[in-house]
């Protein structure tokens, strides 16, 4: 889960942690059934809270659920950033976080369930993976690794795949999960612009370790 800054006296503290856990209570119901229809008793509950700590921190379910969809896409991006240093090219960027994405549905089923049922509506926000993957597109295309188009075009198509892969990977489980993201990297690779050969070779290098 993200961290911040500790706070600067007990009442901080406190406060900070009531606030993680109402929002790790909702990134588990988001994860476990995506039924944001649960009672807010429901959810204090879960988080081991009293029920009118709730207000203190939240106007209402909706902005509870989507800090919970902002923390996990956060933890999502930070995973990736500590996974993919040290690569510059690009291309192995993108390729690379398909297939990270594809094995963390076994690693970080939470996290991805909650990408699978609500990552459609932060594809171009400004948190979690999309700033970071806008990035390596500019950064592709300005180094003439992939095809200059419209960054936002190239997101849009890269983010809709992703969660299509991420999608397969809970409703087939009987697919071979690597296989699939390899595939699919190479194809986004060749859609950015990657000469097929260069493609090919890039969607299957060697991946850093999740554990």
């Amino acid at each position: 889960m993200p961290t911040s800054a500790p706070p600067g006296n007990r009442f901080e503290r406190r406060r900070a942690e009531t606030r993680g856990a109402l929002v790790r209570a909702a990134r588990q119901i988001l994860g476990e059934t995506g039924d944001t229809s649960v009672s807010i008793q429901v959810i204090a509950e879960r988080a081991d809270v009293g029920f009118g700590s709730f207000y203190n921190h939240f106007d209402s379910k909706t902005e509870l659920f989507e800090a919970a969809v902002r923390d996990a896409l956060e933890e999502y991006g930070r995973t990736f950033d500590e996974r993919l240093a040290g690569i510059d090219d690009p291309a192995e960027l993108v390729a690379t976080g398909f297939r990270l994405s594809a094995r963390m549905a076994e690693s970080h089923p939470e996290l991805m369930q909650v990408l699978r049922r609500r990552g459609l509506g932060h594809i171009h926000s400004d948190n979690g993976l999309a700033r970071r993957a806008r990035r390596d597109v500019e950064v592709g295309m300005a180094s003439g690794r992939f095809t200059a188009v419209d960054p936002i075009v190239a997101l849009s198509a890269l983010g809709g795949t992703l969660l299509s892969l991420v999608e397969l990977r809970f409703a087939r489980p009987d697919v071979d999960g690597d296989a699939a993201a390899v595939n699919l990297a190479e194809m986004v690779l060749r859609m950015l612009g990657v000469p097929p050969d260069d493609a090919h070779e890039v969607a299957r290098r060697p991946l850093p370790d999740l554990a």
